[in-house]
C-alpha cells in the first residue's frame, strides 16, 4: 500500500506553480468532462488535473511558462467556456479622457480579461474577467504599471456558484414551459387517435392531412429552433470538430427525426413509397422530455452544494465597528485586522478575532459539529459566521477575508468536492469513448434495419437509430461520483468532519487498522500537574521554580501543566537561556546559571543522569496512569513530576465502535509505556507502541500496514506530521497544531474522537452510493442500448420509441442525483461536549 497523497511533494514545491480551480459552463456529460481535461493537459506546464461535471468546476496545476488567460482559451477551443465574474476596483489619479482610456488598456491587456470599463465620474473600474483565472492582484498590478494607484478590490464575485445553479434551472424551467406548450398540440394531432376512437377521421373531415402536417412542421420548427436551440448550439460545433458529445446525440436525434419528417410533409415523394411518415412527435417529445430531465437534474444538482452556500450565508454581511469612541455600522468587506467589533445577542460573529470584552455563550457548531454552546470571555477565541447567544461581547479582529475560518473550510471543502477519486479513472476510459461508440452503433443499427427490416424499412431504420442515439447518452456515468461526493464532503462538513482531498473519502473505506494519538486525542492534551517528589537534599519549591521555567518555553501540553502549577502557587518563573527542545525527549535551558533539564527516563539516560533513587515512585505514579517525568539541575537529579491528563469523555465509545466497524486500533505515542499502557487498558485498546519518537512513529504505521494493511493515523502535535504523511489516510484533531492540519487529509474540527466514526461511515456511506449510481449508469446503458437498437423485435417484442428513449434517458441522471442526496440523510449530527474554535490552515499549493 503506497503512502498518502499528503507523503509526495506538494505543487508549491516546483518553482512557479499554482494551483488554480474556475468554474466551466457547458458540460453536460462525462465525455466533457474529459474533452476539457485533455484540452488542459495540453497545456505547457499543465498537471493533475481534474473537472467535476457536478460542481461545474476545474482544477489544476500550472506552471509559470503558461499565463492563466490561457486556460480560458483553451477551454472555449474545446467547446466550452470559462464563466465571466466582475471586480470593481477603485482608481485614484484619474483626470481626463485620455487616464481612462490608458487603465482600460493595461486591464484589457491582461490574459483572461473579456473587457475593461473605466467611469472617471466614480473614479471606478468594472473589469469583466475570467472566473477564478484573473486574480485582483493582478488587475491592481496593471493600474499600477500604467501610473495610477488602485484602492481595495470594492466587489464583486458574481454570479456565485449557487447563483448559477439557481439561474440555470430558471432558464431550463422557461425553456421547458414553452417546448411543452409547443409540442402538446403536435401530441394530440399525431397520437390523438390512439386515445379516442374516430379522431383522426373527424379531424381529416374538417382540415386537410396537408394543412395538419405543415401546422406539425411549424411547431416543430418553433420547438427545435427555440427551447431546443441549446442543443444544436452546443452539439453541432462539437460534432463538426470531431468532439461530439450528449448535445450533439440529442442534435442527431431530434434533428433526423425533425429533418425525415419535414422532407415527409413537403416532398413525399423524395422518399421511397409507403415510408413518408410524420415523426414530429418524436423530435419535439425528445427535446421536451430531456430538457424536463435537465431542469430536475439542475434542481438537485443546486441541492448538492447547499452545504457550501449554508457556509457563505453565515457571514453577516454587516457589523458594529468601535472607531473614535463610536460605534459604526460598516460593511463586512471594509473591516480591518485591529478593528474592535461589537457582538449584540443573536447576532452572527462578524470575524475571527479574541474576546476583550463581555462574555456570553456561542454556538459553532458549524466549525466543530458539536451543539454545545462555547462559553466565550476576554481572551477567548471567536470564529466568524458563528451565532452569538444571549450576552454581548467585544472582540479584537484577527483574520479577515480569505484568511478567516470559515473561507478556508469553504475551500477545504469546494477542494474535496472538485477532486476526482481514483475509481473516476475507469469512468473516464469508458466515457471517453462511448459516444463515438454509440454514434457507431445506433449507424449500423440503421444500416442493418435498412438492409433487413420489414417495410417500410427506412421508418423503422430512422426510428430505432435515433433511440439508440438518444437512449445512450452518457450523463448518468458523468454524474455517479462527483455528485456523491459533493453531497458526502458537504455532509460531513456540517457534522464537523472536513475531508481535505476527496481521495480521502475512498482511500479511508479501505482502511484496516487506526492508530491513535494518545495526548490531545485520546486525552483532553490539557494535563495537570499531580505529584511533585524531590530528590533528597532539593527544595520543591525550588525545583519546580527552575522546571517552570524552563518548560515554559515549550508549547507542549505537559510543560504547560508544570508552568500553568508554579504560576498557581505564585512562583516567579525566570529568564532562560540556551533553551533546546528534543523531540520524544524533553527539554532544557540555563536558569539563573544553572543547568536545567525536564524530561522522559530515557531524557536523563541520554544526559547520563541516575533515576534509580525515584524509579519505584515513578513505577507507581504510572500504575496510576500518570505520566511520570524527572527534572535534573547542574546534571544532578532533582525531582520527579507526575503529571496526569485525562481521557476524553467518549474516547472509549469512539474506539469501541471503530472496532465494531472491523477496523483495529492501536495506540502509537512517544509517553511512558506504563501511562500509554494503563491508558490503553481503560479504553479497550490491545495494541500499544510507547516511548516511540516521531521517526519510530512512522514505522509504528508500516509495521500496522504490514499487519492489517491500509492504516490511517489520527493525532495533534506537531511531532505527529510524519505520521499522519505516512499513513494511507491522515486524520488531523482541529484543534491541534496547524502543522498537524497541513499534514492531513481529513480534519476533526472539535475534539471529539466521535467525528472518527462520523468519517468512517461517510466514507463508507459514499463509496457505497458511487458504487450505486455507477451500477445504475454502467447497468442501465448495457440493458437498453441493445433494446433501443431493436433486439426485442428479434423474439417478437416490442420496438422502444425514440420517446421513451429519451424519457428513460431523463430518468437516469435525475436518478443518480436523487439516489446522491440520500446521503443528505446520512445520520442525525453528534451529541458530544463542547469544543473551541478551530485552528486551519490551508494546504500549500
Amino acid at each position: 500500500m503506497s503512502p498518502s497523497p499528503a507523503s509526495q511533494p506538494p505543487p508549491a514545491a516546483i518553482p512557479g506553480a499554482r494551483t488554480l480551480g474556475f468554474p466551466v459552463s457547458g458540460l453536460s456529460c462525462a465525455s466533457c468532462v474529459g474533452r476539457v481535461e485533455r484540452a488542459l493537459l495540453a497545456l505547457p506546464g499543465a498537471r493533475d488535473v481534474a473537472v467535476n461535471l457536478a460542481a461545474g468546476r476545474a482544477s489544476l496545476t500550472l506552471g509559470a511558462e503558461t499565463a492563466p488567460g490561457a486556460l480560458a482559451e483553451a477551454v472555449a477551443a474545446a467547446g466550452y467556456a470559462v464563466p465571466e465574474a466582475e471586480t470593481v476596483l477603485r482608481v485614484e489619479g484619474l483626470s481626463c479622457a485620455s487616464c481612462v482610456g490608458r487603465v482600460e488598456r493595461a486591464l484589457a491587456a491582461i490574459p483572461g480579461v473579456a473587457g475593461a470599463s473605466v467611469n472617471l465620474a466614480t473614479a471606478e473600474a468594472r473589469v469583466r474577467h475570467a472566473e477564478g483565472l484573473v486574480g485582483a492582484a493582478d488587475l491592481v498590478a496593471a493600474v499600477e504599471a500604467a501610473g495610477y494607484a488602485a484602492g481595495s478590490v470594492a466587489a464583486s464575485e458574481a454570479p456565485a456558484a449557487a447563483d448559477r445553479n439557481e439561474a440555470e434551472a430558471a432558464g431550463l424551467r422557461r425553456d421547458l414551459r414553452a417546448a411543452a406548450l409547443l409540442s402538446l398540440p403536435i401530441v394530440v394531432l399525431d397520437m390523438g387517435g390512439h386515445l379516442v376512437p374516430g379522431f383522426h377521421h373527424a379531424l381529416a373531415g374538417l382540415v386537410a392531412e396537408r394543412t395538419l402536417a405543415l401546422v406539425q412542421a411549424a411547431l416543430a420548427t418553433l420547438v427545435l429552433a427555440g427551447p431546443g436551440r441549446r442543443f444544436f448550439a452546443r452539439g453541432v460545433p462539437g460534432l463538426m470538430r470531431g468532439h461530439p458529445d450528449m448535445n450533439a446525440l440529442v442534435a442527431l436525434g431530434a434533428g433526423a427525426a425533425y429533418l425525415y419528417s419535414l422532407v415527409s410533409a413537403l416532398a413525399p415523394n423524395l422518399l421511397p413509397a409507403g415510408s413518408a411518415h410524420l415523426y414530429f412527435e418524436a423530435g419535439v417529445l425528445i427535446v421536451t422530455l430531456i430538457l424536463l430531465g435537465r431542469f430536475l437534474e439542475a434542481r438537485a444538482k443546486g441541492r448538492t452544494g447547499q452545504a457550501i452556500a449554508r457556509l457563505l450565508g453565515l457571514a453577516p454581511k454587516t457589523t458594529r465597528v468601535l472607531r473614535d469612541g463610536a460605534e459604526t455600522e460598516v460593511p463586512l468587506d471594509a473591516l480591518r485586522v485591529g478593528d474592535i467589533v461589537r457582538v449584540r445577542p443573536g447576532e452572527r460573529v462578524a470575524a475571527d478575532g479574541t474576546v476583550v470584552a463581555g462574555a456570553s455563550f456561542v454556538d459553532e457548531s458549524m466549525v466543530t459539529g458539536e451543539p454545545a454552546p462555547v462559553r466565550k470571555a476576554p481572551g477567548a477565541a471567536t470564529v466568524g459566521g458563528t451565532l452569538n447567544g444571549s450576552g454581548g461581547f467585544d472582540l479584537r479582529v484577527e483574520r479577515v477575508g480569505a484568511d478567516t475560518a470559515l473561507a478556508q473550510i469553504v475551500r477545504m471543502v469546494q477542494a474535496a468536492q472538485g477532486a476526482k477519486l481514483p475509481i473516476q479513472a475507469l469512468v473516464d476510459r469508458v466515457t471517453g469513448r462511448f459516444v463515438p461508440a454509440v454514434m457507431a452503433i445506433s449507424a449500423a443499427t440503421f444500416l442493418a434495419w435498412l438492409a433487413l427490416g420489414p417495410e417500410p424499412a427506412l421508418g423503422h431504420a430512422l426510428v430505432n437509430a435515433i433511440a439508440v442515439l438518444i437512449i445512450a447518452c452518457p450523463c448518468a456515468m458523468g454524474l455517479a461520483t462527483p455528485t456523491s461526493i459533493m453531497v458526502g464532503t458537504g455532509r460531513a462538513a456540517e457534522r464537523g468532519v472536513l475531508f481535505r482531498n476527496g481521495t480521502a473519502l475512498q482511500a479511508l473505506r479501505g482502511v484496516r487498522a487506526i492508530a491513535l494519538d494518545k495526548t490531545g486525542t485520546l486525552t483532553e492534551g490539557r494535563p495537570r500537574l499531580t505529584d511533585l517528589v524531590p530528590a533528597p537534599g532539593m527544595d520543591e519549591a525550588e525545583v519546580l521554580a527552575l522546571a517552570a521555567s524552563v518548560e515554559a518555553r515549550s508549547e507542549h501540553p505537559v510543560a504547560e501543566a508544570i508552568a500553568a502549577a508554579a504560576r498557581e502557587r505564585g512562583l516567579a518563573l525566570a529568564a532562560v537561556e540556551d533553551f533546546e527542545a528534543v523531540p520524544g525527549h524533553g527539554v532544557a535551558g540555563r536558569v539563573g546559571g544553572r543547568r536545567v533539564a525536564v524530561g522522559a527516563g530515557r531524557y536523563m539516560e541520554r544526559l547520563g543522569i541516575g533515576t534509580q533513587a525515584l524509579a519505584a515512585e515513578a513505577e507507581r505514579l504510572a500504575q496510576a496512569g500518570a505520566s511520570p517525568l524527572y527534572a535534573a539541575v547542574d546534571g544532578r537529579l532533582a525531582a520527579l513530576v507526575a503529571v496526569a491528563d485525562p481521557v476524553k469523555a467518549g474516547a472509549a465509545e469512539a474506539v469501541a465502535a471503530v472496532r465494531a466497524r472491523g477496523v483495529a486500533v492501536a495506540m502509537v505515542t512517544g509517553d511512558d509505556r506504563r501511562t500509554a499502557e494503563g491508558v490503553a487498558r481503560l479504553l479497550g485498546i490491545a495494541e500499544v507502541a510507547a516511548e516511540v519518537l516521531p521517526a519510530g512513529k512512522v514505522e509504528a504505521m508500516q509495521r500496522l500496514r504490514a499487519a492489517h494493511g491500509a492504516v490511517a493515523f489520527v493525532g495533534d502535535g506537531i511531532n505527529d506530521a510524519p505520521a499522519l504523511a505516512e499513513a494511507d489516510v491522515g486524520i488531523a484533531i482541529g484543534t491541534g497544531t496547524d502543522i498537524a492540519v497541513e499534514s492531513a487529509d481529513v480534519v476533526l474540527m472539535s475534539g471529539d474522537l466521535g467525528g472518527l466514526v462520523t468519517a468512517l461511515d461517510l466514507s463508507r456511506a459514499v463509496m457505497r452510493n458511487i458504487r450505486q449510481n455507477l451500477f445504475w449508469a454502467f447497468a442501465y446503458n448495457a440493458a437498453l442500448i441493445p433494446v433501443a437498437a431493436g433486439a426485442l423485435t428479434l423474439f417478437g417484442g416490442p420496438a422502444l420509441s425514440p420517446v421513451l428513449a429519451a424519457g428513460a434517458m431523463a430518468l437516469s441522471s435525475v436518478f443518480v442525483v436523487g439516489n446522491a442526496l440520500r446521503l443528505r440523510r446520512s445520520g442525525p449530527r453528534r451529541p458530544g461536549p463542547p469544543a473551541g474554535g478551530a485552528r486551519l490552515v490551508e494546504r500549500p499549493a
